[in-house]
């Protein structure tokens, strides 16, 4: 945890941390605070495969191709990647909103957005404008139903994903082609625009975030439950799909697992032991692999077994897993993309397949994925990476660009 001694003059700063293995409590000097949390661009990448291998069943089935929708693992794992985003999202911004409180004594709220709107806006809109008035043009993309129902209310559908709401249009429309995945990047821009704000003013962080995953989940069943009991009124249906898709409480629990590895809370020495690594492993991957859902609670529940691995993987020197291999690391340094643009590489591979006659189930993940991640790294590297280096300018917080050898917080 950082204290600075004068965060408005002094250029070097006492750091506090914590040994992973014993709790001492250790003092360093450094010129100017910089966070690298190993293993978290693994963790994006595997996100994001998630939800890719979902999605390449999903547009088969809607393509007309055989797939394997009726495997419950298959059903389940583009939700819980998604999940594990949003955890992962609320983890690693309110640790760094914490951390530039603690070096500066004060969250400049404008820097956040402008950070935010430098790495998000331009992909995004990029990908919307492309959906919207080129894609459509294209016969080879067509995708059946979804495409004839593209133009119906076409400036409305355009003005709401402009707006950064796609995940109220996805509740009202049929899914746009090659947009509708855009909906999680709608809800986190949601967050972020609150986030900071709640960070900066609440007195009692700990407090803030219980009330957040506690009240949203409380009103979510009580919409839930109106929702049955009034079966005749659809407008409680729509209210209850609009608190679902907004998943604030699983970035809110993200967010609690960054505090009290902030503050080294006793906890977190407890989360960091061998048993409890291998009993969220074990759980985690049995539920999955068996298709296994948690009624009424199962995005919560992932979200704290996530939270779990994430702070044994950020900051345990003694984390069971080790995700920190160079071409993860580069994958998930291209998440963002791979997230944004693997329908349209879905479409391109099972199509380009089919007419060679080749409807092999592993050939189609590989070409896929191949694709996507060609995709994705040209987009990274001649359309993203401009903007993310504009981020500089507004940063107080200097974060690990590069994997190194597992450790903890630096």
């Amino acid at each position: 945890m950082l204290k600075p001694r004068d965060p408005t003059k002094q250029a070097f700063f006492r750091v506090r941390y914590t040994e992973c293995t014993g709790g001492r409590h250790n003092w360093r000097k450094v010129k100017s605070a910089k966070i690298y949390f190993p293993n978290l661009n693994g963790i994006r990448f595997i996100a994001a495969l998630l939800v890719i291998v979902q999605h390449i069943e999903q547009i088969k089935n809607l393509l007309g191709f055989d797939n394997n929708l009726q495997n419950k693992t298959i059903l389940m794992i583009g939700g819980l990647g998604v999940v594990l985003f949003f955890v992962l999202s609320g983890f690693l911004i309110t640790y760094l909103l914490l951390t530039e409180e603690a070096q500066t004594a004060t969250i400049s709220i404008k820097d956040f957005y402008l950070r935010r709107i430098l790495r998000i806006w331009p992909l995004y809109y990029l990908v919307i404008g492309l959906s919207f008035f080129l894609y459509p043009h294209i016969p080879f993309l067509d995708m059946a139903d979804w495409s004839a129902a593209a133009p119906e209310n076409f400036w409305l559908k355009f003005a709401i994903f402009f707006f950064f709401l796609p995940n109220i249009a996805l509740i009202w429309f049929t899914p746009f082609p090659f947009a509708s995945q855009t909906w999680s990047i709608g809800v986190e821009e949601q967050f972020y625009l609150i986030w900071p704000i709640l960070i900066k003013k609440a007195k009692d962080r700990e407090l803030l975030l219980w009330a957040i995953i506690l009240g949203y989940t409380l009103l979510r069943g009580w919409v839930e439950a109106l929702k049955y009991i009034d079966g005749a009124n659809q407008n409680w249906n729509y209210v209850y799909l609009v608190l679902f898709s907004f998943k604030i409480q699983c970035m809110a629990i993200g967010g609690l697992f960054a505090l009290i590895l902030f503050k080294q809370a006793r906890i977190v020495q407890f989360l960091f032991t061998r048993p409890v690594q291998i009993l969220t492993f074990v759980l985690t991957g049995g539920l999955i692999l068996l298709g296994i859902e948690v009624p009424f609670f199962q995005n919560e529940f992932f979200a704290f077994l996530f939270g779990i691995l994430l702070i044994n993987l950020a900051a345990n020197k003694k984390s069971i897993l080790n995700l920190e291999h160079p071409i993860l690391h580069d994958m998930g340094k291209i998440s963002y993309g791979l997230y944004m643009y693997h329908p349209l590489a879905i479409v391109v591979s099972v199509r380009s397949l089919s007419l060679l006659g080749i409807t092999n189930w592993v050939l189609q993940y590989a070409y896929t994925v191949l694709l996507t991640i060609i995709i994705a790294a040209l987009s990274y590297q001649f359309f993203e990476k401009p903007f993310i280096k504009m981020k500089g300018r507004f940063s107080r917080i200097v974060t690990g660009e590069r994997p190194k050898p597992r450790a903890g917080v630096k």
